[in-house]
């Protein structure tokens, strides 16, 4: 038996036989049972490991923190807030532009930065994590 690790629902991976099977932390599994046996051997079941964020994991993050800027100034999303770069409302042009500005710095970073990790130069970092590196918003006054 080869005991791979705690998993995300908080039963245990194992290979028996050169089957992988998830068994469920319950002591009235036989399963479980031998696990518990190889426990009491002095064996520790290593701890959940959360797959590293996908690239799409990044996106969404960043995106989502787009669309919470604009709707800070009440507009739907970014997309949206871009879109009035032509307004015929003076502060509303201004903050889209200011948006725009800032929406293409926050990409460009990203995806710098994001490259960097794919080519093994900078450690990968948690998709929360990264959103702190990104620039801040600078809106006009």
């Amino acid at each position: 038996m080869i005991v791979h690790g705690f998993n995300s629902t908080g039963g245990v991976e194992i290979t028996i036989d050169g089957e992988r099977w998830s068994v469920p932390d319950d002591l009235t599994n036989r399963h479980r049972q031998m696990i518990a046996e190889w426990e009491a051997e002095g064996n520790t079941i290593p701890p959940y490991q959360p797959p590293a964020p996908s690239l799409t994991d990044y996106e969404n993050a960043i995106q989502g923190m787009i669309d919470a800027t604009a709707k800070e100034k009440l507009f739907r999303d970014g997309v949206t807030l871009a879109s009035y770069t032509a307004s015929t409302n003076p502060r509303w042009a201004a903050e889209s532009v200011a948006f725009i500005a800032w929406r293409d710095e926050v990409w460009a970073y990203a995806y710098s930065e994001l490259a960097k990790v794919q080519a093994g130069q900078r450690d990968q970092p948690t998709a929360e994590d990264f959103l702190t590196e990104l620039p801040p918003i600078v809106w006009p006054d």
